[in-house]
């Protein structure tokens, strides 16, 4: 029986999505994107699983298109597989998303982390946009997201070389959180996620929309946005309910301090 392309383990609120295509350095097939798309849209309906981490298997987290599928003859036109519903799918999950980059993440690959909401990176991670080799050029948001991650200089002198960045200097420049160990990676990451799933699942929802649409707007239009989602939420809040979550925070702290 053939291994899954992608292995979907879950734990108390949090789900584990590991790319399985070692051999090929997980490239995105038709199947892997459409079990990615399938995942996260599962994942959304149900609801129970408020923080996804997505990693790789072997030694890539995604090495972008999987070239030799595309020049099969029975391939369908690489526009049509541009227009895949796994990007759709991944920006309608409203939890958090910890990417876990375990090796090379390399321009579709690339774009994968940065549909994340944060990254954190082996220290055998490395980054590369090679659209302008390859020939072709991103729809899935790198040449946006990128830049304003990194700032623009740094985001050009990666997209116009197609060089490669190791984790030391992904950091450095902002791209990950932070670099930690092969054997770490996984399990920081997962801690990180489990340490999310303890917020209250609708404020947890309601911030990564706030942050993320706010980041899109004039600072100006953000802070009335944030103004008008803090009297939603205040409104709904009792002081019998405040008093509890302040009383869990303080225990929480303690507990992180001893």
């Amino acid at each position: 029986m053939p291994e899954p392309v992608l292995i979907v383990e879950e734990h108390a609120g949090v789900a584990t999505l590991t790319l399985n295509r070692p051999r090929a350095m997980n490239a995105f097939s038709r199947e892997l994107r459409d079990h990615i798309a399938a995942a996260f849209r599962r994942l959304q309906a149900e609801g129970e699983v408020r923080v996804v981490v997505l990693t790789g298997a072997g030694r890539a987290f995604c090495a972008g298109w999987d070239l030799k599928e595309l020049s099969s003859p029975d391939a369908t036109d690489t526009g049509e597989a541009a227009a895949s519903d796994m990007q759709d799918a991944i920006a309608a999950f409203q939890g958090p998303i910890i990417g876990a980059v375990n090796g090379h993440a390399i321009t579709g690959g690339f774009e994968l982390a940065l549909a994340c909401d944060l990254l954190i990176a082996s220290t055998e991670a490395c980054f590369a946009d090679t659209h302008a080799r390859v020939g072709i050029l991103p729809g899935w948001g790198l040449s946006q997201k990128l830049p304003r991650l990194i700032g623009i200089q740094r985001a050009k002198e990666i997209s116009f070389s197609g060089n490669f960045i190791d984790a030391k200097t992904a950091e450095a420049w902002g791209l990950v959180n932070r670099v930690v160990s092969p054997e770490e990676l996984v399990p920081v990451a997962q801690k990180l996620a489990a340490e999310m799933a303890t917020c209250v699942p609708h404020v947890l929802r309601g911030y990564k929309r706030l942050i993320d649409e706010g980041f899109g707007m004039p600072l100006e239009q953000a802070l009335a946005y944030e103004l008008d989602a803090a009297i939603a939420s205040a409104e709904e809040m009792t002081s019998e309910t405040l008093g509890e979550r302040r009383t869990g925070v303080l225990e929480r702290g303690r507990e992180q301090d001893a």
